[in-house]
């Protein structure tokens, strides 16, 4: 048996059917939180659907739970000698997220779904879902090995990731048998273009969309040194299904990201061809962009970009 967290959020729901397609002896006891389980009914009903019903049929229970609570709030507690593998995935995935929010869910629900594998007597592997931003606002190169860096942070939301990594690694050294990946930007899936969010690059997609065959966009950092990376739902999805099952992957941490990413300007070059614009850029200090959302009336209904979100065109990793 697999425990999964996360479900039904946009990665664990198509890691789901490729962790059972891969493999078929195991089943899936997905921890839902209560007011997302009509969701997980009806997302479990899609997947069936569409895979005909033979790879998922009654290999699912989903249960209602709290990742934050101890024993993940479950009323009644599964046979704890049958769980093999934990794939832990929820977490709050909000650039804006308070830290207190962050600290509760990320932070305090890692430590108890840590908690949980070290009473599961038979537990194979721990595989847990981090990302690449526990590098926080790091100069240079972070590498698979690198964690404490003395970084600071963008954002609480990686803040937040870095202290649960944290409390992982700390685990994995005491002999916790896992596996740590960190995707770098998700955006949606490669063939069907699907997305749960349109956040990162679609806040800048949005706003060349508003304006005409000329578009006019600020950048709050050198375009052309700056790297985008960001990386397709699938990839994501189909790397920790594969890797997942390599013995080699156990006590690694492993970048789930473009090897070679594009810069903002390349993007930027992409978007006007796909949208058929010209892109006319202006350089635009950061502090000053994103002091300007945050405070000058009309700004952020005008672009409708968050002002956390610019970070990530500016960032020094």
């Amino acid at each position: 048996m697999i425990l999964l967290t996360g479900f039904p959020g946009f990665l664990a729901s198509e890691l789901l059917p490729r962790i059972l397609e891969q493999e078929p002896e195991n089943s899936i006891l997905a921890v839902v939180q209560a007011q997302y389980l009509p969701m997980a009914r009806h997302k479990v009903a899609v997947l069936e659907k569409r895979l005909s019903g033979s790879l998922l049929s009654g290999k699912i229970q989903l249960v209602v739970g709290d990742i934050t609570q101890p024993n993940l709030g479950l009323v009644e507690l599964p046979d704890l000698a049958k769980i093999k593998k934990i794939i832990h995935l929820a977490a709050v995935y909000d650039l804006a997220v308070s830290r207190l929010a962050g600290l509760k869910i990320n932070v305090q629900g890692t430590r108890m779904v840590l908690d949980f594998a070290k009473a599961c007597p038979h537990l194979e592997r721990f595989h847990y879902v981090s990302t690449c931003y526990v590098s926080g606002r790091f100069a240079g190169n972070f590498s698979e090995s690198d964690l404490i860096k003395g970084q600071s942070f963008n954002n609480f939301y990686e803040e937040t990731k870095y202290l649960a990594e944290v409390e992982v690694q700390k685990e994995m050294k005491a002999g916790l048998r896992a596996t740590v990946y960190r995707p770098s930007i998700v955006v949606g899936d490669s063939i069907t273009g699907e997305t749960q969010k349109a956040d990162g690059p679609y806040f800048v997609i949005r706003w060349l969309l508003k304006q005409g065959r000329v578009a006019v966009l600020p950048v709050v950092g050198p375009a052309n040194q700056v790297a985008l990376n960001v990386v397709p739902r699938d990839f994501i999805t189909d790397s920790i299904a594969k890797l997942s099952i390599l013995p080699e992957t156990e006590g690694k941490v492993l970048h789930l990201a473009d090897p070679h990413p594009a810069t903002i300007q390349q993007v930027l070059d992409q978007f006007g061809k796909v949208m058929n614009k010209k892109i006319i850029t202006f350089p635009l200090p950061l502090d000053l962009a994103k002091w300007s959302i945050r405070n000058l009336p009309g700004v952020f209904n005008l672009l409708e970009i968050p002002a956390e979100a610019l970070d990530y065109f500016a960032h020094p990793t």
